[in-house]
């Protein structure tokens, strides 16, 4: 069931340097219409780049430079616990190796799945036809 969002409004912030993620869920079949999506193609500034986007899914690939998604999502959750930021209410593990999604899943994540597979999470909205 897709995730429910306040007024409709999906925010998604994804930490992605190989794949345009908006592409993967378009090809996917998701409607985007309603939801904010913001890319960034590094790690810099991760933790205020999540503060100011507020996002309610938050997509983290494994291995993108210069913070890894995994120190990502452990200095996210040390943020969490400490009360500087909020919790999106759902992290997304996106590698293309399943190793490096169960340490995400390990670390927090709510859902893994393989980046190209992105879109066939229950989380979306599908277009309708």
């Amino acid at each position: 069931m897709p995730l429910e969002c306040e007024g409709d409004h999906m925010r998604v912030l994804a930490f992605e340097d190989g794949a345009n993620i908006a592409l993967l869920l378009a090809e996917g079949g998701i409607e985007l219409h309603g939801m904010e999506l913001l890319q960034h193609w590094d790690t810099v500034d991760y933790l205020q780049r999540i503060e100011d986007f507020a996002p309610s899914i938050l997509l983290l690939d494994h291995y993108i430079p210069p913070t890894k998604g995994l120190d990502l999502l452990r200095e996210l959750n040390h943020a969490i616990d400490e009360n500087r930021i909020q919790r999106p209410e759902v992290i997304v593990a996106m590698s293309s190796l399943a190793s490096a999604n169960e340490k995400m899943l390990a670390n927090g994540a709510d859902f893994a799945v393989v980046k190209a597979e992105v879109a066939t999470l229950s989380l979306w909205p599908r277009r309708q036809s």
